[in-house]
């Protein structure tokens, strides 16, 4: 039976406390928090994100950490928010160590959490939004099947645009 949760590269574990203190040192670099949403940037405490983690967590949400098959080290996260009725869900992703951005990792992290929707949760649909000047990201999208389906106009506005 193949292993729901490791590539070759990256394997998907469960949250660990010792999580948020990566999350609150990434919350300390611009450049991700400005493509992750269009909330203001500013830098969050690990207790923070352990709270809000907390919040968002139920039985619909599947959220998963992003390690290096290599050593273990936390890279990022991924997290799927299912509305079981309709049988689709809502992807959430993050790459949160720069020295490992374009280097395949959030590719195989895609790949892993989308077989994972599709194949053990029997999912119809995934969906997402991404800010338009993560081009990094659109690019992984549309190389994963994601399809252009429309944009929210002015919705949030970064350096003017």
């Amino acid at each position: 039976m193949a292993d729901l949760f490791s590539g070759k590269l990256v394997r998907l574990s469960a949250p660990q406390p010792d999580d948020y203190e990566a999350f609150a040192r990434w919350s300390h670099n611009p450049e991700y928090l400005r493509l992750m949403d269009a909330d203001p940037a500013k830098p969050h405490s690990a207790r923070s994100f352990e709270e809000w983690e907390r919040s968002i967590t139920g039985p619909n949400t599947y959220l998963f950490r992003i390690r290096l098959q290599e050593d273990n080290t936390l890279i990022g996260f991924v997290a799927l928010d299912v509305n079981w009725p309709n049988q689709n869900a809502f992807l959430a992703i993050g790459i949160g160590e720069p020295a490992v951005w374009g280097k395949g990792y959030g590719s195989e992290a895609m790949t892993l959490i989308l077989d994972y929707a599709f194949n053990e949760l029997s999912l119809h649909r995934v969906g997402l939004n991404v800010i338009a000047t993560n081009t990094r990201a659109i690019v992984l999208y549309e190389k994963m099947g994601f399809v252009y389906e429309g944009a929210q106009r002015e919705w949030g506005i970064r350096d003017g645009q």
